[in-house]
């Protein structure tokens, strides 16, 4: 009979009909659960701010000007090739005032990936993911490659920006 009924204390603990201290966590969970959707409800907010003022300085002076000459340039070329290296090279007026106005790029902060944020960072792998779209060989894989010795990203990071494009199939 003793058995009995310890075997039936597990299944009612097990079950969470049973309180210990008399303390109830629904109260807790609850204010847990509404301080997470605060923080993503505000990190959204800010992303999507961020996507509909992605890229805004490419359409002013001095930036339109010279992607406009170059950006067909860029379209036949191979990402991270010497030909796109000399182009990039030629656009440093434009990529200046590019990567000093838009925190997206590593090149915007002193100290490379290493100064950004997790915003930054999904901007910024949204944008490497769409710039490969922008190329007749484009491929995001073989870019999250030559952006790491580029950046000098951990293979952590690299990891976890490739997880990110196949989790959600950007490929």
């Amino acid at each position: 009979m003793e058995s009995l009924v310890l075997k039936l204390v597990l299944i009612i603990k097990r079950k969470g009909m049973m309180r210990i201290n008399n303390y109830n966590s629904y109260e807790d969970t609850i204010n847990h659960k509404q301080e997470v959707e605060n923080v993503l409800c505000y990190i959204c907010d800010v992303l999507s701010k961020r996507a509909v003022d992605h890229d805004n300085s490419k359409l002013e002076s001095p930036e339109k000007e010279i992607f406009d000459l170059y950006t067909p340039k860029l379209k036949n070329t191979t990402y991270g090739s010497d030909e796109y290296k000399n182009y990039l090279k030629e656009m440093q007026v434009a990529l200046k005032h590019h990567y000093s106005n838009n925190s997206h790029h590593p090149e915007h902060h002193k100290n490379g990936i290493k100064d950004m944020d997790l915003v930054d960072l999904i901007e910024m792998i949204a944008d490497w993911y769409a710039a490969t779209k922008r190329h007749d060989d484009g491929n995001i894989i073989k870019s999250l490659e030559i952006n790491q010795s580029r950046f000098n990203y951990s293979d952590e990071l690299k990891q976890i920006f490739t997880n990110t494009i196949n989790n959600f199939d950007l490929k």
